[in-house]
């Protein structure tokens, strides 16, 4: 059975890249364009793993994490954050509120995106 791996990004483009390669590597991808829709995909989708960005509409990509990791029904699941806010105190504010890992767009190759997932999931 196919992982799914929730994509939430606000950035239609690189949405859909992320998607065709998830897709490629045999994933389910699962897309939201905003945080509030992200906080309710993975409530009613309980995905295998979620990809963040931290500068959505409505509600940003901390408030997100922070929902996620407090609730006990979506806790456990990995969160990568996958954004372009690449200072210190983002990367360790992300870290602290419990995401798996930090990954800097402009900095990450898809392929190591890929490889980030398969080795946490």
């Amino acid at each position: 059975m196919k992982k799914n791996i929730l994509i939430i990004e606000d950035d239609d483009f690189f949405r859909e890249l992320i998607s065709k390669k998830l897709s490629a590597n045999g994933f389910e991808p699962l897309e939201a364009v905003n945080g509030l829709r992200g906080i309710e995909k993975v409530r009613q989708q309980k995905p295998d793993l979620v990809l963040l960005d931290l500068l959505l509409p409505n509600i940003d990509g901390f408030e997100v994490l922070s929902t996620l990791k407090s609730d006990p029904n979506t806790s456990s699941i990995p969160v990568v954050i996958l954004s372009n806010l690449d200072t210190r105190e983002d990367i360790e504010r992300g870290l602290k509120l419990g995401a798996s890992d930090f990954l800097i767009k402009s900095q990450t190759a898809s392929d190591e995106i890929i490889s980030k997932i398969k080795s946490l999931i």
